[in-house]
């Protein structure tokens, strides 16, 4: 399905599709995604942030969120390529969150690598470089 000329949907949207814990909004926002929706980056990280923060979801249970919405039939994930690589960063050091993952992975893919970081953690990954205060 081609992206262009489609819906969007916003957090909220997303984390009623996820969640499915108010079933007048699940309702809406199937009916809503029905013909085909697109999700950014910054949608599908604050909708894991939500998912953790909120929700206490497990690193698991993100990824598996994260793999329902990039098969999903009605959404088309941005850049599912980036957003896949990252979901891998992600399972192999959940320990860094997947917004971590998915900066990451953004950066790869628009060749600014390596990325500064202060964080010990994203520094391991041999395209990041931990930056000394």
């Amino acid at each position: 399905m081609s992206a262009s000329g489609m819906r969007a949907v916003d957090t909220n949207v997303l984390v009623r599709l996820i969640v499915r814990d108010d079933a007048d909004q699940v309702r809406a926002a199937e009916e809503f995604i029905a013909s085909g929706a697109w999700v950014s980056h910054l949608v599908l990280a604050e909708t894991l942030w939500v998912l953790d923060a909120v929700y206490e979801r497990t690193p698991e249970q993100i990824a598996t969120a994260v793999d329902m919405l990039l098969n999903h039939r009605h959404l088309s994930v941005q850049d599912s390529d980036v957003v896949a690589g990252a979901i891998e960063r992600f399972q192999k050091r959940p320990s860094l969150g997947f917004s971590d993952c998915l900066v990451l992975e953004i950066a790869r893919k628009a060749g600014h690598l390596p990325l500064g970081t202060f964080d010990r953690e994203l520094a391991k990954f041999d395209d990041a470089v931990r930056l000394r205060q």
